[in-house]
């Protein structure tokens, strides 16, 4: 179990979000408070931040595409990109360095610093810790198609979350290759790599590559 607590999935050192995320254990249960956390910020933004317009805060050297679409609340950090018709549906903040890329969609995430999901993303009531990468096509399912409340399900126990959206939560330095799909309540810690055309569910440990389901190895293997 400790090794899905948030603490241990991301770094929160070197970010406004450090203390706001002291108070949740494991971060799933971060996904109902992502707008209540938005708008305590914008309440009292970090410095050097400026709001593009009601709803919208950004950092320095932000570049925004004419084409993409963003609906407040969102929060926006330094050095990131919005490309090519980007979307971002309201209840996302994007920490430094990240990019938004063509086509991607996002709603009720939190992107940690220097996250790319470049290419036809989507991205719903999830979080990406620090330096995590998405290949193209890489989709983050939320919803299960019997429309239930989600379950953490570990070799040891099995955890309800009490929500009936949620997405994936992914560990700093992790890559997933092209046209995955993560299912809904998919945890991969810190490190780990996922195989493009890889069908992702449960919790994938830290430091593994994930050739299929059935076929997990060691990186050092």
């Amino acid at each position: 179990m400790n090794n899905i607590k948030t603490k241990k999935l991301i770094d929160l050192n070197n970010t406004f979000l450090d203390l706001t995320f002291e108070q949740f254990e494991y971060p799933w249960e971060i996904l109902p408070n992502i707008n209540s956390i938005i708008l305590k910020i914008l309440e009292n933004p970090p410095k050097n931040y400026t709001l593009l317009k009601d709803g919208i805060l950004i950092g320095k050297n932000v570049k925004i595409s004419n084409t993409a679409t963003i609906l407040p609340p969102v929060i926006i950090g330094d050095n990131t990109e919005i490309r090519h018709c980007a979307y971002l549906r309201g209840n996302v903040i994007l920490l430094n360095n990240c990019v938004v890329g063509n086509s991607c969609e996002l709603k009720n995430a939190i992107l940690f610093n220097d996250v790319q999901v470049p290419h036809f993303n989507y991205v719903g009531d999830s979080i990406l810790g620090n330096h995590s990468h998405l290949g193209a096509g890489v989709i983050c399912s939320n919803l299960k198609t019997d429309k239930k409340n989600i379950i953490i399900k570990t070799d040891s126990m099995h955890i309800e979350t009490k929500l009936r959206k949620f997405g994936c939560i992914i560990g700093d330095g992790v890559e997933v290759g092209c046209n995955s799909v993560l299912n809904p309540g998919t945890i991969i810690c810190k490190n780990s790599r996922i195989y493009p055309l890889t069908n992702v569910r449960g919790v994938i440990a830290e430091e593994l590559i994930v050739k299929s389901m059935q076929n997990i190895v060691k990186i050092d293997d």
